[in-house]
């Protein structure tokens, strides 16, 4: 695993989204098209069957060299193999997640806050998702969106890679790239899309080279 991890496309799950379609093809297809990383996120599952599907897709992306989080669960996450675990406010702090899983295993964190961010990069914070820059409905966040500048300033307050989340499609992805963000964050951009692979392709066309 290289040092700074590719980031620039982070494809999260969603079994709403997905509707009727399994998640693992779904993913099949987005790393196929050149996605770097999945997050496996399900707010309503077990950690059984939140252990059951990492186990599914880490075969998956690990063959498409893509990485693998799980959200919240560091528990999960270090139970399967994955790459890493993306922490919210609410869950297990960095520091300790550090302490348990050295690297290099990787703990993201949200935060849309320039001071938190260089906090939670002290902790040992692998990378900073930030958001929701341009709103979304995916995700219980009262409406807000911080939009392109906060999310440059809190890219520009750290060494870490930062991401942009929060309503970011292809029509606006291409304005994160504009910052000093490392990437972005979707979620129905892909999991709602048609044709996840060809939706994962337009979005890395405006990302533009790793």
């Amino acid at each position: 695993m290289s040092a700074t991890p590719d980031l620039r496309l982070i494809v999260i799950t969603d079994p709403q989204l997905a509707g009727t379609r399994s998640i693992s093809d779904i993913v099949r297809a987005a790393v196929a098209a050149g996605a770097p990383a999945v997050q496996v996120r399900d707010k309503r599952a077990t950690a059984r069957e939140l252990v059951s599907l990492a186990r599914t897709l880490l075969p998956i992306t690990s063959a498409a060299h893509a990485l693998l989080f799980i959200n919240d669960r560091l528990d999960v996450a270090l139970a399967t193999g994955a790459d890493g675990v993306h922490l919210g406010p609410r869950d297990i702090p960095v520091s300790a997640a550090r302490r348990i899983a050295p690297l290099p295993f990787l703990i993201g964190c949200s935060t849309d806050d320039p001071v938190r961010a260089r906090q939670l990069e002290r902790d040992g914070a692998s990378y900073i998702g930030c958001g929701a820059v341009f709103g979304t409905a995916t995700k219980d966040v009262a409406g807000e969106r911080i939009g392109i500048d906060r999310l440059d300033e809190v890219a520009r307050a750290v060494a870490i890679p930062v991401v942009g989340i929060g309503g970011v499609n292809e029509a606006n992805i291409g304005s994160i790239m504009r910052t000093h963000a490392a990437g972005a964050a979707v979620v129905s951009a892909v999991m709602a899309a048609d044709d996840p692979g060809t939706a994962t392709r337009a979005l890395l066309r405006q990302l533009g080279p790793g």
